[in-house]
C-alpha cells in the first residue's frame, strides 16, 4: 500500500482492537519492490505455543510457490504444531519454477529458525530430509512471473520477529504489509462467548488484502484469522470451509481468478476452555455462526476498496430450492458487466439483472421458474423495497424514487424464487460485489 488512506476510506481503518492472546504481529519495510522506499511489505504473524492451522487455497491450476509450500506444511503436520504465517508484498513468487519453490521454503525455515535461534539467518538451499516438518506457513502477493529478492527478505525476518507485539498499532502495520493496491489495511477483531463457557471471552482477529482480480475461488486475495479458542485442526478445516464458502467466496470484483489465493485460520486455545472437536455440538454450532459472520464482514472490506469501485452491493437470492442454486444464481449477478456498468450509470435496468438469472448454468430442474421470480431493489436507510419485477410480471418503477436508491454508495438487490417448481424452496445465498467504472481509488 503506497501512501496515504483516502479521506472516504478512513472509516474502514480500525484505531483500536481486542486481539486473541498469545498471537504477535509485525510489520516491517524490507523493499521487496525496487521502487517501495519507505512502506511495510514483510508480515509476520506468530503464536507463542504451537496451534491448529488450516487453510483454503486458490484453485487456478497456475499455483504460486506459497501455496504448494503451505499446503505441503499442513499436510505434513495434519494441521497441528502450527507456529507462524509470514507474508510478502510486492513480487507474488508465481510462476517462477523450482526456485520460486525454493524461495517459499527458505522463508518458512528463516521463521522457524528464529524460534529456536533468534537472529540466524538459514541457508536458502538446506536438505529437504530435515525429519522435523516446518511450522510456518508462507504468503507471497504482487507481480507475477518474478523472482523473489530472497536475500533481502531472510536477512529481514529476524528483524520482524524481533519487533513482534500484541499491540493494536503492530496489528495494523502487518495489515498494511500485506497491501498492494489496496488504498487502506483490511484489519477487524472481535470478541465472543460459547455455550460451554459463558465466563470466558475469545477473540478472534483478521486481516486480508485485495482491491483487484477479486472472484471466487478467490484471487489475488491473502487473508488470515487468528483466534485463542481451543479449536483442533480436524474442527478447524471444515470451520474454516463453511465460512469462505459464504464470504470470500462470495464476493465479486472484476471476475479474475489469481494465482496465490489463501485463507489461513490459526487457533492457539490460549484463552482457555474446553476444546471443540465437533462442529454439531453446541459450541461447534455457535462458533460456526460467529466465524462465517466476521469472514463476510472481513471479506466486504475487499469490496469497499475494489479498484475504480463507486457501489458496494449486496445480492441476495431467497426462497430457493437449495443453497447451491442461490448462489450460482448470485455469482452470476454479481459477475455480469451489463448488471456492473448499470449500476454505474445508476440505471434501474432489472432487465439486466433478470437476464443473469436466466443463463446462470449448472441449476437444478425447476429452481427457476420465470412466473415465480421478483425482483427488487431494497435500500440500507431501512425504507421499503422497491419492486421491480413481482411473481414475474412487471411492476410501475417510480423511476425518481430508483433514481435515489441507486444514488447511494449501498444497494441490495434481492431476488425472490419463489420456492422454485415445487414451491417448498428457502434456501438462500448472498454475494458482494460492486460497480464497474472508470473511477480511479
Amino acid at each position: 500500500m503506497a501512501g496515504a488512506t483516502p479521506a472516504s476510506k478512513q472509516k474502514y481503518v480500525p484505531i483500536s482492537g481486542t486481539y486473541p492472546k498469545g498471537f504477535l504481529a509485525s510489520g516491517i519495510h524490507v523493499g521487496v519492490k525496487p521502487t517501495n522506499t519507505q512502506f511495510p511489505d514483510l508480515a509476520l504473524l506468530v503464536s507463542e505455543t504451537p496451534c491448529s492451522g488450516a487453510a483454503v487455497f486458490t484453485k487456478n491450476k497456475f499455483q504460486a510457490a506459497p501455496v504448494t509450500v503451505s499446503r505441503r506444511v499442513l499436510e505434513r503436520r495434519s494441521g497441528e504444531g502450527i507456529r507462524a504465517i509470514v507474508v510478502n508484498a510486492g513480487c507474488a513468487n508465481a510462476v517462477t519454477g523450482k526456485g520460486g519453490l525454493d524461495d517459499a521454503s527458505a522463508m518458512v525455515r528463516a521463521v522457524d529458525t528464529c524460534f529456536n535461534n533468534p537472529g540466524v539467518t538459514p541457508s536458502t538451499t538446506p536438505s529437504e530430509s530435515s525429519p522435523d516438518p516446518s511450522t510456518s506457513l508462507v504468503m507471497s502477493t504482487g507481480v507475477i512471473g518474478q523472482r523473489l529478492p530472497i536475500s533481502k527478505i531472510l536477512s529481514a525476518i529476524p528483524t520482524a520477529h524481533s519487533t513482534l507485539s500484541s499491540t493494536h498499532n503492530h496489528w495494523l502495520q502487518a495489515a498494511r504489509a500485506i497491501c498492494t493496491t489496496d488504498t487502506f489495511p483490511k484489519l477487524l477483531s472481535r470478541t465472543f462467548t460459547l455455550p460451554s463457557s459463558p465466563g470466558t471471552t475469545y477473540s478472534l482477529a483478521g486481516m486480508t488484502k485485495g482491491a483487484g482480480m477479486i472472484h471466487p475461488n478467490m484471487a489475488t486475495l491473502l487473508g488470515m484469522l487468528f483466534t485463542d479458542a481451543p479449536i483442533p485442526a480436524k474442527t478447524l478445516q471444515p470451520l474454516l470451509t463453511h465460512a469462505v464458502d459464504r464470504s470470500f467466496n462470495a464476493i465479486s470484483v472484476d471476475g479474475d481468478t489469481s494465482t496465490n489465493d489463501t485463507l489461513a485460520f490459526l487457533a492457539n486455545g490460549a484463552a482457555g476452555g474446553k476444546p471443540i472437536v465437533s462442529l454439531a455440538s453446541e459450541d461447534g454450532k455457535a462458533l460456526i455462526e460467529i466465524v462465517a459472520l466476521f469472514a463476510q464482514q472481513l471479506s466486504q472490506l475487499v469490496i469497499r476498496d475494489g479498484e475504480g469501485a463507486t457501489k458496494f452491493v449486496r445480492v441476495r437470492v431467497v426462497n430457493s430450492p437449495s443453497f447451491a442454486d442461490a448462489q450460482k444464481i448470485a455469482s452470476t449477478i454479481a459477475r455480469s458487466p451489463l448488471v456492473k456498468t448499470a449500476l454505474y450509470g445508476k440505471d434501474a435496468n432489472w432487465g439486466r439483472i433478470l437476464c443473469a438469472v436466466g443463463y446462470t448454468d449448472g441449476l437444478s430442474s425447476g429452481a427457476v421458474v420465470p412466473e415465480k421470480t421478483s425482483v427488487s431493489f431494497v435500500p440500507t436507510d431501512g425504507s421499503k423495497a422497491l419492486k421491480l419485477l413481482v411473481s414475474g410480471e412487471p411492476e410501475v418503477v417510480d423511476e425518481k424514487r430508483a433514481g435515489k436508491i441507486l444514488d447511494e454508495e449501498d444497494l441490495e438487490i434481492l431476488v425472490d424464487l419463489g420456492g422454485g417448481e415445487g414451491g417448498g424452496g428457502k434456501e438462500e445465498a448472498s454475494y458482494w460485489f460492486c460497480d464497474f467504472s472508470h473511477v480511479s481509488n
